[in-house]
């Protein structure tokens, strides 16, 4: 996983990946959004930005609240539904 976290684009599109593989098994956008959300706030607790991308990710996720945070999880989901 660290391998995936350095590189923005490799992070992008790893989750891009699991994101359409969720879709596939039935999984709903509310509930890909609310992962998203719980996802980002485990990284936010426990792992270091491995680049600048994910630097900013963090400080901007770090100075939002609860609903300005979700809709960065939605963001992220669709940024990489994209990468894909």
């Amino acid at each position: 996983m660290s391998t995936v976290l350095k590189n923005f684009d490799t992070w992008k599109k790893f989750l891009g990946d699991r994101i359409k593989h969720a879709e596939k098994i039935g999984m709903s956008e509310e509930a890909i959004a609310n992962l998203a959300y719980e996802i980002g706030g485990f990284l936010d607790e426990k792992v270091d930005p491995q680049n600048e991308a994910n630097r900013t990710l963090k400080a901007i996720w770090d100075v939002g609240d609860e609903e300005e945070r979700k809709t960065i999880a939605r963001l992220m989901v669709k940024l990489s539904k994209q990468s894909s």
